[in-house]
């Protein structure tokens, strides 16, 4: 079985056979061609992982080949073989991308070590073309999982301004995708090859923030003993996003409004002033205009910042999107952790709707996580839900109207007073229905109707037929 396929490419066709044969041996599958225009054609129809040509040939030479390859084929290597090599020709060629340079007569071995790098390199190049589509697809804003109609028209904002250099502010609490959305503006513009650089201001002290953002030169400071690039530099011709910023100190407010302005800045310690191309995102959850009233952040940075603002509405205002939510992390989480659920009982997804969730989206994920892992039947119940959350939900959703009739509305409600009877009298039906004054036949629709009666019997409380308890 063949382990990849190559094409080889030269004018004397005893060496260009040669070198099949031998290829071909090692496991290789192999094309020949003896002219530039031949080249070109059989790349034209079919992909290789592997050019191997000669400079010098009769319509052409091996640079030709090797900008056709860079240009409509970047998952191929190149190897240029010539028999005048000189070291201006070398330095050419892998200036041009060429992978590696061999001169004639090539010895076997060094030859097939040559092409088993130069494969791995195409291996390794596909691998992260690879990666980076499945990042841009999970990045997509059709995949931002929301039917809210405020989440609608930020989605409409973004596709308006995403392609362009403008300066985005986003605001809202914390956990509601305030990153996952800037990753999506980098990866919905044409940045998105470039480098996505994310910064949390307030992760990091004063000093140490202006190193990580601008670099700084070697003996700068104490403990500087090498220079070091900024994150704005490595975000050049890409994006940079900066989380936290209202954490930022009045001399770093300073130099951020000089970088947005002028896209310059020098490194610590250093004279030398940097020009990068970088699009700038930020993000605060505190409210930025509350903060300049206050005077802890700069009225003149905010108004540069303040361009395009995009604010992401808490998990408590979407209420529809929480079942969406729900049922998207239960399919994650059973997928890494390998276990198998169906989905949430009618009360649990009630009291997931009726709950504040503070912590937004990334509360909810790590509620679904731990549901996963914990619950023991099919469907995730009140019971693998925690106990906090729960009781929240159920005194929040007694006094919210959720767009439902009374009846559903009560359901919610009337399971957890059922419930907690049921453990007040020991899951006696007999004593239950006594206590909430209601018949036995009425406590038993209702709690098959609630699944009571298995969530019973997952504890082991059986009741036999035509029992009273």
């Amino acid at each position: 079985m063949s382990k990849a396929a190559i094409l080889i490419v030269d004018d004397d066709t005893i060496i260009m056979n040669s070198l099949c044969e031998f290829l071909t041996m090692e496991g290789y599958e192999t094309v020949g061609a003896a002219t530039v225009t031949q080249a070109k054609q059989h790349l034209k129809e079919r992909p290789f992982a592997l050019v191997i040509t000669d400079v010098n040939m009769p319509d052409g030479n091996g640079f030709d080949i090797l900008d056709t390859v860079r240009a409509g084929y970047p998952h191929t290597v190149v190897l240029l073989i010539t028999g005048y090599g000189t070291i201006e020709s070398a330095v050419e060629a892998i200036k041009k991308g060429a992978y590696d340079y061999l001169t004639k007569p090539v010895v076997d071995d060094d030859l097939l070590l040559a092409v088993e790098r130069a494969i791995r390199q195409q291996s390794l190049m596909s691998e992260n073309q690879q990666l980076r589509r499945q990042i841009e697809n999970k990045y997509r804003l059709n995949n931002v999982i929301s039917q809210n109609y405020k989440m609608a028209r930020i989605f409409e904002l973004i596709e308006a301004v995403a392609d362009s250099k403008t300066t985005i502010l986003m605001t809202g609490a914390s956990g509601t995708g305030k990153s996952l959305l800037a990753k999506a503006i980098h990866f919905h513009s044409s940045r998105r090859d470039k480098p996505f650089v994310e910064v949390s201001c307030g992760a990091l002290p004063e000093t140490l923030l202006e190193s990580e953002l601008f670099g700084h030169v070697k003996g700068s400071f104490t403990g500087a003993i090498n220079d070091k690039e900024g994150k704005f530099l490595a975000a050049n011709g890409g994006t940079i996003f900066l989380d936290e910023v209202s954490t930022a100190s009045p001399a770093m407010q300073v130099k951020l409004l000089r970088v947005l302005q002028d896209r310059q800045f020098e490194p610590v310690g250093s004279n030398r002033t940097i020009s990068v191309d970088t699009r700038i995102i930020l993000a605060s959850n505190k409210d930025l205009a509350e903060e300049v009233r206050q005077g802890r952040f700069r009225e003149d940075l905010y108004y540069r910042i303040n361009v395009v603002a995009i604010h992401l509405p808490p998990l408590a205002e979407r209420i529809g999107d929480i079942p969406l939510l729900a049922d998207y992390f239960l399919k994650q989480f059973c997928r890494s952790h390998n276990r198998i659920k169906s989905g949430l009982t009618e009360p649990a997804s009630q009291c997931l709707q009726s709950y504040h969730w503070p912590g937004n989206v990334r509360e909810m994920e790590n509620v679904m996580e731990r549901a996963v892992l914990l619950s023991k039947g099919a469907l995730i119940d009140m019971d693998d839900l925690p106990p906090a959350l729960v009781q929240n939900g159920q005194n929040a959703g007694l006094g919210r109207y959720r767009d439902k009739s009374l009846k559903q509305a009560l359901e919610g409600p009337e399971r957890a007073v059922i419930r907690a009877a049921l453990e007040a009298n020991n899951w006696n039906r007999h004593q239950t229905a006594k206590a909430l004054d209601i018949n036995r036949t009425t406590l038993y629709k209702k709690m098959r109707r609630y699944g009571l009666e298995d969530e019973a019997q997952r504890m082991g409380i059986l009741y036999p037929r035509g029992s009273s308890v």
